[in-house]
């Protein structure tokens, strides 16, 4: 499937907004677009993360990941966590997911990053296999922990 990617602006939102929606819904939360609509426009207009959006040749939304700035202070250097990854059903298995990870790892090397992360839930299955296709390696060595506040 051919396919446009760019970075995701305001101009994106109404692209954007039905798909970051399913995303949420895939992880248990309710279809609330306007909420959606809300936490994307603030990370654009604060510009606290990079969207890349996937497009199909009839200029239609079909994915998108989001990035957020973080450091290592291991290796002193900055890092992206990439928090969210969704393609819309209808076009999954064409390549936008591989698409998406690659310009992802694209626009962080340019920024100086010196590792991309992410976390997945650890029954998705089809998301684990695109990530080591891709090269990305599960981590063995540490543990992820979280506190609800």
């Amino acid at each position: 499937m051919p396919l446009t990617l760019r970075q995701a602006g305001l101009d994106d939102l109404g692209q954007l907004v039905p798909l970051f929606d399913a995303y949420r819904g895939f992880y248990g939360q309710p279809s609330e677009p306007a909420v959606s609509s809300g936490f994307l426009r603030q990370r654009i207009e604060q510009d606290q993360s990079f969207i890349l959006l996937a497009l199909n040749a009839a200029g239609e939304g079909v994915g998108f990941t989001q990035l957020f700035p973080s450091f290592s202070s291991v290796r002193a250097a900055p890092i992206f966590i990439l928090n969210d990854l969704f393609v819309a059903p209808q076009a999954r298995g064409q390549g936008a997911g591989a698409a998406l990870l690659s310009e992802a790892a694209r626009w962080a090397r340019g920024r100086g990053a010196v590792q991309l992360v992410l976390s997945t839930a650890r029954d998705n299955q089809v998301a684990q296999r695109l990530y080591a296709a891709e090269g990305w390696v599960r981590d063995e060595e540490f543990f992820e922990y979280g506190l609800t506040l």
